[in-house]
């Protein structure tokens, strides 16, 4: 998927043309759909622009990204969003900014702006940068494109975005470009050693205890290549943990020396959603998990992707174990090839 100057012209135009705004992210949101939604508002209201923050259901924020001034945030979607031009930050497709499709349907414009490869275009206009290293790499060109001044505030919330979504610059898609922004995010008075605090070391209790339950429960298939856990929804009320507090898990699995996929199956603690969300990660390029992930009407990231299923947890397995080595068996008939 490429990016053309039509598409970045239609955007910003939108943006630069409107006056009042929903923006938008995905549920269940990580550090780049938060910072990316309050940095693209915070922007905008520097224009002068009417803008509202809305993310959809009832789970509370993950607890790293409370030190995030997200108090204005709505959880219903306002009484004028026909008036109102909607845009969605990181959301791949609209499913992911709610069950309904109430808030694009009600919308006067819809704009979509976003670095997932598997992206489906639904807005009116739509920004879709794959070889981006996060959306709010994105949202930055957007304002620098309106004529923003970054302030700390701005700065602040696309560093979180841009920092959790290369896992501290650690990722494959850590670019030049990303280290150069992430310099003049902290130039703009971004606090890189606070963000560093909030969201890497002040984990809750709860969080290590659900931790322990998947570890407890990993397995490791395909000669240690595959390593899959699963969490129960019992799981969160015995140590008191919400559902927010599994984000982040899988990054402490995918340690494990040898793995090449490592994939997470978690029971919601809350009623009227999926029966099991699973998350999926890759340390191989070569290993796309969002066409595993796709395989299940899920997306995201070559490395990073994920689904929603109402089977149960073996089976579950069982349709991992399947993806990965139908994804594996070329690569490892030219691996033997080379080394012969």
């Amino acid at each position: 998927m490429t990016t053309t100057t039509t598409d970045f012209a239609a955007v910003s135009d939108a943006l630069r043309s409107n006056e009042r705004f929903l923006v938008v992210t995905h549920e269940n949101p990580d550090g780049d759909a938060l910072g990316s939604m309050l940095g693209a508002t915070l922007g905008l209201r520097a224009l002068g622009k009417d803008v509202l923050m809305y993310l959809a259901g009832d789970a509370p924020l993950p607890g790293e990204f409370g030190f995030l001034p997200l108090g204005e945030l709505r959880r219903k979607l306002p009484d004028d969003l026909e008036q109102r031009v909607l845009l969605a930050v990181d959301c791949a497709n609209q499913r992911r900014i709610s069950s309904t499709t109430d808030a694009i349907d009600r919308a006067r414009l819809v704009i979509d702006v976003d670095h997932h490869h598997d992206n489906n275009r639904f807005g009116d206009a739509n920004l879709i940068v794959a070889d981006a290293s996060s959306t709010a790499e994105i949202v930055h060109d957007l304002l620098v494109e309106l004529g923003v001044d970054l302030t700390p505030e701005i700065a602040e919330a696309l560093y979180v975005g841009l920092v959790t979504d290369t896992g501290k610059f650690q990722y494959t898609n850590t670019s030049p470009k990303a280290l150069r922004l992430a310099a003049d995010l902290v130039e703009a008075g971004a606090d890189l050693h606070g963000i560093f605090r909030n969201v890497w070391e002040s984990v809750q209790f709860a969080k290590l205890k659900l931790l322990a339950r998947a570890l407890d429960r990993a397995q490791l298939y395909e000669g240690g290549r595959l390593l899959v856990t699963h969490l129960l929804g019992s799981d969160f009320a015995e140590v008191g943990a919400e559902e927010p507090y599994s984000e982040g898990i899988i990054d402490y699995l995918r340690q494990v020396a040898g793995t090449e996929l490592v994939a997470l199956i978690r029971e919601p603690p809350t009623e009227g959603g999926p029966t099991h969300r699973v998350s999926l990660r890759s340390s191989k390029d070569e290993v796309d998990v969002s066409a595993i992930a796709r395989q299940r009407g899920g997306g995201g990231h070559r490395q990073a992707a994920g689904f929603s299923s109402e089977q149960p947890i073996e089976e579950i397995v069982a349709f991992i174990r399947r993806a990965f080595v139908a994804a594996t068996s070329g690569q490892g008939a030219a691996d033997a090839a080379a080394s012969g």
